[in-house]
């Protein structure tokens, strides 16, 4: 009778650690998988800032274009024409479909540092007048970022 009972206490506990190692197994691959899942949204996240600002500073160098310009006591709007460019700091040309370079000591051009995996386009149009005079008082500009992901 001794035996039998050890028998059956036996076979619980087995039974009991089967099911334990199946949880914790359990456990141990749902934390790797959300480790491994905000692993890669964290590189998503990087790549949406990094958009943003370089949108940003698109609109900026159009900005600062315009501020010359009046510097100038030209048109706000010269060499501004409709169409669309790539710029960096240094240059403000015709788009031509070129990937941004980085380097740490003068950030994101189109000369020099290292390839990166975003392109800039800067959209310029011209408002008419709404009072109908023909002149353009408003131009619209859209800087554009795209970039290319894995996946």
């Amino acid at each position: 009778m001794n035996q039998e009972k050890n028998s059956k206490r036996e076979g619980v506990f087995l039974i009991e650690s089967i099911v334990a190692m199946t949880v914790i197994i359990f456990g141990l691959l749902s934390a790797m998988s959300l480790v491994s899942r905000s692993l890669s949204l964290n590189r998503v996240i990087a790549d949406k800032y990094i958009a943003a600002n370089l949108a940003a500073e698109g609109v900026e160098i159009v900005k600062s274009v315009i501020d010359a310009n009046v510097l100038q006591g030209l048109a706000f709007n010269q060499d501004l024409t409709p169409g669309n460019y790539e710029a960096d700091y240094n240059t403000f040309s015709s788009f031509q479909d070129r990937f941004l370079r980085y380097a740490s000591d003068s950030g994101y051009t189109y000369s020099n540092g290292d390839p990166t995996r975003f392109k800039r386009i800067i959209k310029i149009e011209n408002l008419d007048d709404p009072a109908g005079s023909g002149n353009f008082v408003e131009i619209k500009v859209n800087s554009i970022v795209t970039w290319v992901s894995r996946g």
